[in-house]
């Protein structure tokens, strides 16, 4: 059973998403919350598995909200899915910064919500590899992403660094296996081991640190 918390300040759209995951034999939505105060205090009592997290909220909004649950990652830290009215909202790339495994749009389809929680919960980004590469180039080409890089990267080996830079260019696992000439099973192997190498929980993650470090410019193209 998936454990879900529903985050938004508007009690219709709280409704709605609660709603269409209800329905789901395998998801339990375990509460709502209408602030991201009142969601970083659901997180630590009902310990949901994927929390829907709105950006724009009085009080707490969704990337402080975000960057206070995940401040200390663990196991049982949740997956959150960042909800945005637009798709290059100012705070989306924040959000991925905080910890945010990704962003949907609240007019996704109802059937597309419900395969993102799924594939959070899986440990899986949700972004597909195309917004990835839309999203943070766009915040990467701005002064916000004036950040200092991941030191880490340098202990990638060569191979490693080629399949960082595919996962950054909008690759999946199979294009990359195609293009690299190898198997699949061989390419998660190498993406499971540059996200423990990176200290991130996802490919997301591990894009935001490439394009932070250099490895990728905005713009580039294979």
């Amino acid at each position: 059973m998936i454990r879900i918390l529903v985050v938004d300040d508007q009690a219709l759209v709280r409704s709605g998403f609660t709603m269409i995951l209800g329905a789901e034999d395998d998801f339990e939505v375990v509460a709502e919350a209408s602030d991201g105060l009142e969601a970083i205090d659901l997180v630590a009592t009902e310990r949901p598995d994927v929390v829907l997290m709105d950006i724009r909220m009085p009080n707490c909004d969704g990337v402080e909200a975000t960057g206070k649950i995940l401040a200390h990652p663990s196991e049982s830290s949740p997956k959150v899915i960042i909800l945005t009215t637009f798709d290059l909202d100012e705070y989306v790339y924040s959000a991925l910064r905080a910890g945010a495994s990704g962003f949907l749009l609240k007019d996704t389809p109802p059937d597309d919500l419900v395969q993102a929680v799924r594939v959070v919960a899986a440990g899986d980004a949700l972004l597909s590899p195309s917004i990835t590469k839309r999203v943070i180039e766009d915040y990467a080409s701005g002064p916000s992403s004036s950040v200092t890089a991941n030191p880490a990267l340098e202990t990638l080996t060569a191979r490693e660094t080629e399949v960082l830079q595919l996962l950054a260019e909008g690759l999946s696992n199979a294009e990359i296996a195609e293009a690299l000439f190898l198997g699949e099973t061989t390419i998660k192997t190498h993406v499971g081991r540059v996200l423990m190498k990176l200290g991130v929980r996802d490919r997301v993650q591990a894009v935001v640190a490439a394009y932070e470090g250099g490895l990728v410019v905005p713009g580039d193209s294979r």
